[in-house]
């Protein structure tokens, strides 16, 4: 549970420390006041430079401390010139009347920022065809970014020549490099079951249960309710998915016990999961927990936690589940998006005997 501090005894500020972006927190000397802060946030620092308490500046502790969210662009638009502030202005109100995802915001924002600090005063809205497709040829050539990567940077950088400035045709004639078709990595059942059995921290064990046994997003596990969970019809609701699209999802009989255990033991109080701050746990720190368990567990493949979702996948398919039902509890637009599994577990049935076991 957490500590009961007052924040209308403490001022805050935002700021930049060791070049990580902060929130100061000032106050008259008083050791009541520095132990409540200590209680409520364990993990608060002092820094000598500025002589105050500081703490990470996450949209979690915002929440928590009733402060206004981060603007985008707020820390991209020091790196601009002025020439191009107003484009960057109106890329991001676009992309926000658009409704889009925090993500695609996050991931459009950074990769139209980095063509504006690469024309430092040039304008951008002088570009044509032909300097935009040698600045494509620079990020291969110079940058060495691959075909999925370059992709993502021409769709963020066509939605501004495109949906801020209208210039519907501009981009017809810029070939598109092909993705590579791979398929994804998966983890056998055995190796699923090391890496649960070297999860001690039982928060982080339920979490890793859950991504694989109900085959969720990391960004889905993150933003799982309380309320989501209806252990009386054994169903868990995964609300505004990708594509905001809500979903149910079977709960898994298996992890009902550990779940009640968790809930009393960590109390949480809207999200399931809760950060050591307040608010959700963080994408990030999932993605941690599941590497450090893998660490432990002495599995050595090159793979991230949607690895348990793409092995969710795979084993329902081998256990017959029909691929409809499966796109259905995936959150699939298109049925072709499912079918990749059936590449994996197609092989893995097979009756055919290599030549080399006939010899």
């Amino acid at each position: 549970m957490f500590y009961a501090m007052v924040f209308s005894n403490y001022n805050f500020s935002f700021g930049a420390h060791h070049d990580k972006d902060i929130i100061f927190i000032r106050f008259p000397f008083d050791q009541n006041l520095i132990n409540d802060l200590k209680k409520r946030f364990p993990h608060v620092k002092w820094s000598r430079t500025h002589t105050c308490w500081y703490l990470p500046d996450l949209p979690a502790i915002r929440e928590v401390l009733k402060l206004p969210p981060k603007e985008w662009g707020e820390r991209i638009s020091g790196k601009i010139q002025p020439v191009n502030q107003d484009a960057l202005k109106r890329y991001i109100d676009q992309l926000m009347l658009k409704a889009y995802s925090p993500r695609t915001i996050k991931n459009y924002l950074s990769e139209f920022a980095h063509l504006l600090t690469t024309l430092k005063n040039y304008p951008v809205n002088d570009l044509s065809e032909e300097r935009l497709k040698d600045y494509f040829l620079y990020c291969v050539k110079k940058e060495g970014i691959k075909e999925r990567h370059l992709n993502s940077r021409i769709n963020a950088i066509k939605f501004y020549f495109e949906q801020v400035l209208h210039r519907q045709r501009m981009f017809f004639d810029i070939p598109r490099p092909k993705t590579p078709a791979k398929l994804p990595q998966i983890l056998t059942k055995s190796e699923i079951k090391k890496i649960f059995d070297h999860c001690n921290n039982p928060k982080h064990l339920l979490m890793l249960q859950l991504s694989y046994g109900m085959g969720l997003r990391v960004s889905e596990i993150v933003k799982l309710k309380v309320a989501h969970i209806n252990s009386e019809d054994m169903l868990v609701l995964i609300s505004g998915a990708k594509g905001k699209k809500d979903r149910y999802t079977n709960l898994p009989a298996s992890v009902l016990g550990s779940l009640r255990q968790y809930y009393k033991a960590y109390r949480p109080k809207e999200w399931l999961f809760e950060g050591q701050y307040g608010g959700s746990y963080s994408v990030r720190s999932v993605q941690t927990v599941f590497k450090n368990a893998m660490i432990k567990a002495g599995v050595h493949k090159t793979i991230g936690i949607h690895g348990l979702r793409h092995s969710y996948a795979t084993h329902l398919l081998d256990c017959g589940a029909d691929i409809r039902f499966i796109q259905e509890l995936l959150g699939h637009h298109s049925i072709k998006t499912t079918q990749i599994y059936t590449h994996i577990s197609d092989v893995k049935k097979s009756s055919i005997k290599s030549p080399l076991d006939l010899l």
